[in-house]
């Protein structure tokens, strides 16, 4: 056993998951990296992903591009706070 998470269908071994493969349980520990408090990460992971649904299917655009949108600012968001905006 490698200590691997099981692999998906369409994922190259070895490689990281698409945004489209993301769930709430593989997006929580990017938010922690990003700054978003552990205990706060699975819950806002859901709500991100929600989220990203809703802009997609609103403004037209791919679920990927609302992600990376979303990401984006609360990253931004995020180093805000630490500095102290």
């Amino acid at each position: 056993m490698t200590g691997r998470a099981p692999k998906r269908a369409g994922q190259r071994e070895g490689s990281r998951p698409t945004v489209a493969s993301m769930t709430p349980e593989t997006l929580a520990p990017i938010l922690e990296q990003m700054g978003c408090p552990p205990e706060k990460s699975l819950e806002m992971a859901s709500q991100l992903d929600k989220r990203a649904r809703q802009l997609a299917a609103q403004k037209g655009r791919a679920y990927e591009e609302a992600m990376a949108h979303l990401l984006n600012l609360m990253k931004q968001g995020w180093a805000a706070k630490e500095r102290g905006l």
